[in-house]
Formats: structure tokens, sequence, C-alpha cells
């Protein structure tokens, strides 16, 4: 054999050794990662069996510094609780379900955030589904869930098909509304006033001097948020003994291109107007797009409102009059009220938050008020 053929058979069976050693050490390596159990996490954090199973599994029931201590004892030996088998004595997941509209929406997913990093404080995980404004999928989106594992559920909005309602009575799950506040709702609400928070925005524009207003509002059936936005203009017209023509109500899907289509059949139904109220953001932006690209200065012309403020809101040209919802706190909030009635302490089922009214340069007084 020559000695170039000896030396690359050297060099193979060398490679291979090293590849089965390497095999070997990543062998013993994930099983002694594998073979750690609880006992030995609290031999070498120096606690009792029973005060690392609190702090990996009931959080709130200990000290931060002893969470930090015996999390940071498990992680370097690479121990993991096995939550299923728990579960199964326990009847608990420590996981929490969320059904919301969409996860498209910065709104949204604001609050999904603040939800989440409340309930990771308390040792809970959140598993989110999507029935993208869709009644008829919230109860397949709510069943999946459920064959997961989750000790509650948050819903979005106060009505909700009656499949929804009858899979939470059935299986006693525990849940909440969000974006809303109805205090006369047998079920816990967290939010705040749809109604009312439209009726102040549109008594702006009142005062302002706007007799003739359009509406572009969102799709109201099955979506109360929506209806109630709509219902609080309504009110606020009809207390100063005014209405909306049916023609001025046009409802569109939250994109901005049905808020430019919206905005556009609003204009060829009434050259009119000089206000245009939108159920949400996105609707305006819409509706400011569409004047902008016929030459019809906002809001000199047309005062333009929203609902929700969205972080680009202030930086619009004009800047957005909208009304600000209270999303981060709605998210912080609905988690330890979950975390509160799971673990059996006394809860607020109704929580009010609130919604401001931020006045920005979309609005104005109507043009033939400033000229006289």
């Amino acid at each position: 054999m020559s000695s170039q053929k000896i030396q690359c058979k050297e060099n193979t069976e060398r490679l291979f050794e090293a590849v089965i050693e390497t095999r070997f050490s990543f062998t013993r390596m994930t099983e002694t990662r594998v073979s750690a159990t609880i006992k030995d996490v609290a031999r070498k954090a120096g606690v009792s069996i029973a005060t690392v199973s609190r702090a990996l599994n009931n959080p709130e029931r200990s000290s931060p510094e002893m969470v930090a201590h015996v999390r940071a004892v498990a992680q370097e030996m690479g121990y993991i609780p096995h939550r299923a088998a728990g579960s199964l004595v326990s009847r608990r997941f420590r996981t929490i379900g969320a059904v919301f509209p969409t996860i498209d929406n910065s709104i949204f997913a604001q609050a999904l955030h603040a939800l989440q990093s409340r309930l990771n404080m308390h040792g809970y995980m959140l598993v989110i589904a999507s029935n993208s404004y869709d009644s008829s999928r919230e109860a397949a989106a709510l069943q999946s869930l459920i064959e997961h594992g989750i000790d509650a559920v948050v819903l979005v909005g106060a009505v909700h098909p009656p499949e929804v309602l009858h899979l939470l009575a059935a299986k006693q799950l525990p849940f909440v509304n969000t974006w809303t506040f109805d205090p006369g709702s047998p079920y816990p609400s967290i939010g705040f006033n749809n109604r009312v928070a439209m009726r102040r925005l549109t008594d702006h524009l009142l005062d302002l001097g706007h007799r003739s207003i359009g509406v572009i509002a969102g799709i109201r059936a099955n979506n109360d948020r929506a209806s109630e936005r709509a219902e609080g203009i309504l009110d606020a017209l009809a207390a100063r003994g005014l209405s909306v023509p049916a023609g001025q109500i046009i409802e569109a899907e939250y994109t901005i291109r049905a808020g430019r289509e919206a905005m556009r059949a609003l204009l060829a139904r009434d050259t009119l107007l000089t206000a245009v109220i939108c159920g949400n953001d996105i609707l305006a932006f819409g509706a400011i797009l569409e004047c902008s690209a016929r030459g019809i200065a906002v809001p000199q012309a047309i005062s333009i409102t929203g609902f929700d403020d969205f972080e680009l809101s202030q930086h619009m040209i004009p800047a957005l009059t909208t009304v600000r919802v209270p999303t981060q706190e709605i998210g912080a909030a609905t988690g330890d009220y979950l975390v509160a009635y799971l673990a059996g302490r006394p809860t607020q089922e109704h929580l009010d938050l609130g919604a401001d009214l931020i006045i920005r340069e979309s609005t104005a007084a109507p043009a033939s008020q400033i000229l006289s």
C-alpha cells in the first residue's frame, strides 16, 4: 500500500474517532441534564423539595429572591418541570388561553404583550388563538385551546355565539370579557365603555359647531364594540336634536383600503359634510388619505376622527383626533384578575379602565363657522 493511501486511512480513522468521541460527549451531557431531578435541584439549592416545587410551579407563593435562586439552579442543572405530569394531579395546566379578533393589530398586540408579561410573573403561560373577526370561528378557536389544556380564557367583547357560552359552561372554564365594561353583565368584564367614549368624541365635534356628520363604522354584526361606538354617536346627536341620515353611515372592514372606499362613498353622497367619525384609527387613516388624494384639506374643509390611538395617529399629517384605549392596562389587569381568581383570592368582577379623548389637529370648527 502506498504511503499516500496509508496517510489517508489514518486521517479517516482519526476523523471517525473524533466523531464518535463527540457523540459520546454529547450523549453524556444530555444524559446528565435529563437525569437531573427535583431532588437534585433541592439538594444543590440547599432547600426542600416543596420549596423547589413552589418556586417553579407557584412562584407567587415564594419570595422573588427564592424564585430567582431556585430557577438559576434548575437552569444550571438542565432541570425542566414536567408540567403535563403535574397537571394530572392538580388538574391545572398553568396556562391561560386568549381568543382575539386578530393579532395583526398593534392595539391587540400591546394588550397581549402586557397580559403575557403579567402571567409570566406568576408562572403562567399564554396561548393565543384568532378568529379573524369572524364570530362563527370563535367556538372552534376556543375548542382548540381547551384541547391543548388551559385553566381560563380571555375573550374580547361582551357578545359571543351560544356555542362559546355553552362550551365554557360545560367545561366550567373561568373567563373574562375584555375591551368592554358592563357592570350589569353576569360575566366579568375589564376594559371601558365604548358607547360613552364615542359619545364624548362626538360631543367634541358638536361643540366645535359641526352638524353635518358622516360615519364610517366597523362591521356591526356580531361585534358589540363597533355597535356600541355607533350607538354612542347617535346618542350624542339625539341629545341635541340631530341625527345621521341612513346614507351617511357606512360600515367597513378595519383596513385602510376600506376606509378610503367608504370616504369616497360618503363624499359622493353628501358634499356638504363637515366632519366624519371613524370606528377606529385604521379607517380614519384611509379617510384622510382619500381626502389628500382629492385635494380636500383636513381639517379646514372636513374634520376626521378615529378611535384607538395607534402610535401612527400622532404622527399623521394632520395628527389624528381619537380616543386612547388603555391597551396595556387591560392586558395587565386581566392577568392579575385571572391569577387571583384561580388562586381563590377576592377579585373585582368588573373594572372600568376608562378611555381618554385625545384632541389633535385633524379636527377644527367648520369652515362656514370660521368665516362667519
